[in-house]
Order: structure tokens, then C-alpha cells, then sequence
């Protein structure tokens, strides 16, 4: 059983260090799953980390990072292939781990529709495959195009490798005029072990399993390699159409069959939750005889009409989840603890493992929470592990399902070596030397040396440069570590980025004649940073790396204020934390008092406002895109919900009035144009009715925005 705190448990700060220490782990798992088919944890493993994060970030929502996992899907696209952007995003899934998750996952979808249980609900169960997203499009029945899912956004394109697979028509007959397909290329156990014998009489690599073997031999730049190989592909979705499939989930795969395509034959209609979980316990009691990888069953709204107005959330779709199959143990020889500093100066102990596989992946590294969990404490003092610590030495088990993964579950004191001693946590940061203090309540030991630790600062520039800030080609983690210490040419802050050129031109040969460089590498350099001199103000409040602000906050507070100028007017006279653009900034729907207070905070201290306003000078900051509202009776508005809807939920009509060109906020203020009321409605039709705003009933909103 798990050791690790409780999410209930947590405090502020102990949250905190672990949303840290997930996202380290998340980004790794993502860059060797997505972008290099070399994963070092298995998809159980992956989902319970993002299992964890989401917890975490549920419970307290102020502490999402920029670099939440929460708003990332797979991968930006490999160099070696063309780029292709998708029509229609590629969206990852949810998961469910238990029954109770299930129950919870129906609960959320009748909420969000305003159905009462006793409503008939229809969803379909498949199995999960084990494989690599691909997206075909087929143009008057031919296929022109195949991709990789990528980021979600931009994938890889990969047609001529396609092409080669027996499983996927060159042409459909009656198809739509555009018709995307997507589903998991895939290999089987047998042409599996085949494969890899074959590699093995050749002297050629060999695989760890099945899904590496089918994403690196997809993602091969000769197409007669892939077609060498054994690849299947199943298709279980679509992308962009030109006229609808079916007017059901099932409907629309019975279709694809009708096409020509391998479906799986395990797909089924479930009309209620148990037959849902039937089919899911039906399908794992044949995973091992099914001749191909799976890792759980998705369960899917069956009506498209419902899919569509459930719609996304930013990375999943509110209407699927993956119901995934129990993880497993293992113990191993710990070998050392090192110290992690982050961006923010926390501590974070990593346990170095003799490598161990788990669930077929080889683990040699896990997470050690802080100095208590060490010390076989929790968050309140209390025993964990019965009392025992953890020593270098220790065999320990290593955990790995529905928690933080791979992390320290027990330790085997029976083996504890003779001369282990309890470990010493550090005093002092391990990279600055700065005194490293712990403040009282806080379960994370922090440096204080701030901008003078070269681990905080290097950590806050790979995010000012990573693929969901400035994403500049040719400047990642690697590249900022190296310019960094440059004597010639350093970057020590995100400004510094943009006049590295400037600062070259004195001696052109500085950069292009170093070793792993050249003229080409270096004018492609200059360039890639001169193409995000242009950047989208979400972007640009993302990289930037405040605490407390995710992507999709900041993308938020964007899309509330328009242009940068604005928005940095009112923030900079909200340093009172009091006025009308306090309660401005406040009353964004999403946006908590803490995370205001940090970002009011951030431009309010005068080292860090310079830095901001030296790197803005730089740039041109678009401003953040909006909805096209014309003749939108709601265009430009700030409205406000209050009471019960009766008629849509408040999610639907929220989304309803962003869509027609609203700022949805959760307070009334004199900004606010509109209240929409319904029965419950307190101190805020008050106060609107105090202010003059104009107030609406729920038929009244509907008549409203009726065919806008």
C-alpha cells in the first residue's frame, strides 16, 4: 500500500514542491515517450504521475505552475520529418483508475447536461491500444496525408510510411469529401518476437516491447524500413469532416469499418455505469490472450450531439476517459539521494536506484518527497512506514500505481546494511552554497541565494524558452545550460536572449566558430530568435514564470485585457491590492487572490519590473486573439452569473457567452454590464441592482443570445 501524504493532507508548501517535482517528471517521460520512442516509465507510471498532478492542482488551484502538465499533450514534432498541423487537434484523455472514478466520470457529464440520473445515458467501451496516434486524410476518397499526433497541435508527417501499412485503404469509396481517420498504428506480441528475433540474427537493435517497436518503425525516414515491418492499425475516431459520420459514437465506427478499416471488435454500447465496468472486467480478464498491448478500456459519450456540447476542456475532451488497468511493485538497492534545486529554490531529494524493471520498464530513479518523508514522518509529524526512515543502502520498494510514480513506498529493514546512518538533510543549496532554511509549517527547505543561484535562474530561462512560452528552434534546456557560464556571450536573464546577437556582432566568429557550431547553426540561431520577437501576450505572461500562473491562466487574464499595455496599467495600479483594478483583476472567473497577488507582486518589485519592461521593449506583443463577435449582442461585455440556471448549466452558459465575445467574471463590480439571475440569486443582484446594471432572467439571457 501507498506511504505517501494524502492529497487532503498537503499543505501549501508540500503541494507546492511536488507539483515541482511532477512536472520534471512529466516533461522527461513526455520528451523519451513522445520524442524519442525511448520511454523510461510505462503508461500506467505516466498516468498516475498525471493522476497525482491533477490532484494536487484540484485541491489547490492557485499553486498551478506555468509548466503544468495538466495543459501539455505528447510531444513537439521531430526535426527529421516534415511538420503538419492538424485541422483538428489530437487531444489526450482523461483517466479512471477505479471504480468509484467511473461513477464520478457519468456524475461530471450529467452535471454538465443537466441530466437527473434517471435520464437514459448511452456510452461505448473499448479497449485502449498500446500503440501510436495516427491521423489520416482522405480528400474525395484518396489518401493525400498521414501525421503523428505530436503536440496535439503539430505532428509529423509520416505518409509515405503509412502507406506501406495493409490495415490502412489508399482509397475509400463513399466517403465524405474530407475525412480525417485516427486511430493506433500497433504490432502484435507475435510479430513482435519475430521482429526482434530477426534483429538479433542481423546484429540489429532490439525492442523493449511492442509500442516502441511500432512508433520507431513508423517514425522511420526510409519508408522500406517501415515496410519491412509488421505494423496494424486500428481506427476508433476522426478528425476534421465534411459531413457527419453517423449521429453516434458507434454508428460512426460501424462506419469506418464499412470503409474498409480495422475496428475493434470489443467495442460495445453500454447503456449504465455497471455495464460499463462488466465490459471493462470482461476485457481485462482477455488482455493476455488478445495478441496485442492494451492498458485499459475508453468509455465514450455515444450521442455526438451531447459530445458536442460537452466539448474540451484544454487538453481532454469532456466526454471520454480511459478506465486504465492496476500497475505493480518492486523492490531494489537504494544507491544515493541527490538534491534537486528548483526554479522556485526548492530542495527536492531524488532516490538513485540499482535499476529495476516494474511493469517492463527499467526504473533508476524516484521520488523522495522532502526531509520528513525521509524520516519516515508525514505532513503532521505523524509515523509513515510504520517509523522507519530511508538510508543509502536500504532495499526499498518502489511503488508504481495511482500515486506519485516511480516513488518509495517501503523499506526492508531486515537488509539494511551495518554501516547505514540516517541521512543528513542539507543546510545549504547544493549548487549556490546559500543557506537553505525551512520556515515553520512549510515541509520544503528552500535556497534563499534567489537570483544568485545559477539552479533557479537556469531554471527559469528553460521555461522563458520552453514549448508552451517562446519556443525558440535551435534554444532549449541544453543550449540555455551552455550560455549561461559563456564568458563572451551569457544569458542570465530572458532579455539577454534577444541582444545576444547584437552583442556578437562585435566578433562575428564568437559563436559560429565554436565547437558544434557554425555559420549556418549560428544564423539560423539569430533567426529563430528574431521570429519570436513577435510574440501573443498569453505566451508572453506564460514565460515569464510567475508563481501560481498556468498556461491557461495567463491566457485568461489575456484574453480579459486585450493588449499588454493595458493589462500592465491596471496591474500596475492594483499594488494597493485594493481599488477598482484590484477587484478588476479579481473578479476574472479563474483568477484567485493568491494567484493576483503574485502576479501584482511580480511587477510591483522594481528589480523584476525592469527586467519585464527591458525584455518588452524587445518585442512586439500582439494582442490576445478573440472570438469573431460581429453583430454579437454580447461583444466586448463583462457579465456575470449568478443563482441557479435551470435551462443550461453554468459551465454551457459561461462558455456560451465567451464564445459571443463576453468577459465572464465571478464578481460585480461598475465594469460589469450585465448580471444573469436565476432563482437563488443573492448579495450579487443586489449590488447589481445597487449599481444600475442591467439584469436579466434565465429567459431572458436565452432570448438574448437566441441565434447569435
Amino acid at each position: 500500500m501507498s506511504n505517501s501524504i494524502p492529497t487532503d493532507d498537503l499543505t501549501e508548501d508540500q503541494a507546492r514542491a511536488e507539483l515541482a517535482r511532477l512536472a520534471e517528471a512529466l516533461l522527461q517521460a513526455n520528451q523519451l515517450y513522445h520524442g524519442a520512442d525511448a520511454p523510461e516509465i510505462s503508461d500506467a507510471d505516466y498516468d498516475a504521475l498525471k493522476r497525482r498532478n491533477a490532484e494536487i492542482e484540484t485541491r489547490f488551484p492557485h499553486l498551478k505552475r506555468a509548466d503544468s502538465p495538466s495543459d501539455q499533450v505528447g510531444a513537439r514534432a521531430a526535426d527529421g520529418f516534415s511538420k503538419v498541423t492538424h485541422a483538428v487537434r489530437m487531444m489526450s484523455l482523461g483517466n479512471a483508475f477505479d471504480d468509484e472514478d467511473v461513477a464520478d466520470f457519468d456524475r461530471s457529464i450529467r452535471k454538465y447536461l443537466g441530466l437527473d440520473d434517471a435520464k437514459p445515458l448511452a456510452y461505448t467501451a473499448e479497449p485502449k491500444i498500446d500503440g501510436l496516434s495516427l491521423s489520416l486524410r482522405y480528400e474525395n476518397g484518396k489518401l493525400i496525408q498521414a501525421a503523428t499526433r505530436g503536440d496535439g497541435e503539430v505532428g509529423e508527417n509520416v505518409t509515405a510510411n503509412a502507406r506501406t501499412l495493409a490495415d490502412i485503404p489508399q482509397t475509400i469509396e463513399n466517403a465524405p469529401a474530407i475525412l480525417e481517420v485516427r486511430g493506433e498504428v500497433y504490432m502484435s506480441h507475435a510479430d513482435f518476437d519475430a521482429l526482434n528475433q530477426r534483429q538479433t540474427e542481423s546484429g540489429g537493435k532490439t525492442f523493449a516491447n511492442p509500442r516502441n517497436a511500432a512508433a520507431g518503425s513508423l517514425r522511420q525516414l526510409d519508408s522500406e524500413i517501415t515496410r519491412a515491418r509488421p505494423l496494424r492499425f486500428f481506427a476508433y475516431a476522426w478528425g476534421e469532416v465534411s459531413q457527419p459520420l453517423s449521429d453516434t459514437q458507434k454508428g460512426a465506427i460501424d462506419r469506418l469499418h464499412a470503409f474498409g478499416f480495422s475496428t475493434n471488435e470489443l467495442t460495445q454500447e453500454c447503456k449504465t455505469t455497471d455495464e460499463m465496468l462488466a465490459q471493462y472486467r470482461q476485457i481485462e480478464a482477455q488482455r493476455a490472450t488478445l495478441g496485442y498491448d492494451i492498458d485499459g478500456v475508453v468509455y465514450k459519450v455515444n450521442d455526438l450531439a451531447l459530445q458536442g456540447r460537452l466539448g474540451f476542456r484544454s487538453t481532454t475532451p469532456r466526454w471520454a476517459i480511459a478506465h486504465k488497468f492496476p500497475a505493480e511493485l518492486a523492490w531494489t538497492r537504494l544507491e544515493a539521494i541527490d538534491i534537486q534545486v528548483g526554479r522556485t529554490g526548492a530542495l527536492s531529494p531524488v532516490a538513485r536506484l540499482h535499476p529495476v524493471t516494474v511493469g517492463g520498464v527499467v526504473v533508476s530513479n524516484a521520488t523522495l518527497h522532502n526531509e520528513d518523508y525521509i524520516a519516515g514522518r508525514d505532513a503532521k509529524g505523524g509515523e509513515i512506514r510504520d517509523g522507519k526512515d530511508i538510508r543509502v543502502g536500504d532495499w526499498v520498494q518502489v511503488y508504481r500505481a495511482g500515486d506519485v510514480i516511480p516513488k518509495i513506498a517501503d523499506v526492508d529493514i531486515s537488509k539494511r546494511p551495518d554501516d547505514a546512518v540516517p541521512y543528513d538533510f542539507p543546510t545549504r543549496c547544493p549548487e549556490c552554497g546559500s543557506e537553505a532554511i525551512r520556515e515553520e509549517g512549510d515541509a520544503v527547505r528552500r535556497c534563499t541565494g534567489g537570483l544568485i543561484c545559477p539552479a533557479q535562474a537556469v531554471e527559469k530561462l528553460k521555461h522563458f524558452v520552453s514549448r508552451k512560452a517562446f519556443d525558440i528552434e535551435g534554444l532549449g534546456a541544453k543550449q540555455i545550460e551552455m550560455f549561461y557560464d559563456d564568458p563572451e556571450l551569457p544569458i542570465k536573464t530572458p532579455v539577454d536572449i534577444f541582444t545576444l546577437q547584437q552583442r556578437d556582432a562585435g566578433n562575428l566568429t564568437k559563436l559560429a566558430n565554436r565547437k558544434g557550431w557554425g555559420a549556418q547553426s549560428a544564423g539560423n540561431l539569430w533567426a529563430a530568435i528574431d521570429e519570436k520577437r513577435t510574440i501573443g501576450f498569453g505566451r508572453l505572461l506564460f514565460a515569464l514564470g510567475i508563481r501560481h500562473m498556468g498556461e491557461a491562466a495567463s491566457n485568461l487574464i489575456a484574453t480579459h485585457y486585450g493588449s499588454w499595455a493595458e493589462f500592465e496599467t491596471a496591474v500596475t495600479a492594483a499594488v494597493t491590492f485594493d481599488g477598482p483594478e484590484w477587484e478588476d483583476l479579481l473578479g476574472i472567473d479563474g483568477v484567485g487572490e493568491v494567484m493576483a497577488r503574485a502576479l501584482v507582486s511580480a511587477f510591483a518589485q522594481q528589480a523584476e519590473r525592469a527586467s519585464i519592461d527591458d525584455l518588452v521593449a524587445q518585442l512586439r506583443v500582439e494582442e490576445a486573439k478573440r472570438p469573431d463577435t460581429t453583430g454579437s449582442p454580447l461583444a466586448g461585455k463583462t457579465v456575470v452569473f449568478t443563482g441557479t440556471l435551470e435551462k443550461m448549466t453554468r459551465a454551457e452558459a459561461k462558455a456560451r457567452a465567451e464564445a459571443l465575445g463576453a468577459k465572464v467574471s465571478g464578481s460585480v463590480s461598475k465594469k460589469t454590464d450585465l448580471l444573469v439571475a436565476g432563482p437563488g440569486a443573492g448579495s450579487k443582484a443586489k449590488k447589481a441592482a445597487e449599481l444600475g446594471i442591467e439584469t436579466l432572467d434565465e429567459d431572458g439571457w436565452l432570448q438574448l443570445i437566441d441565434g447569435a
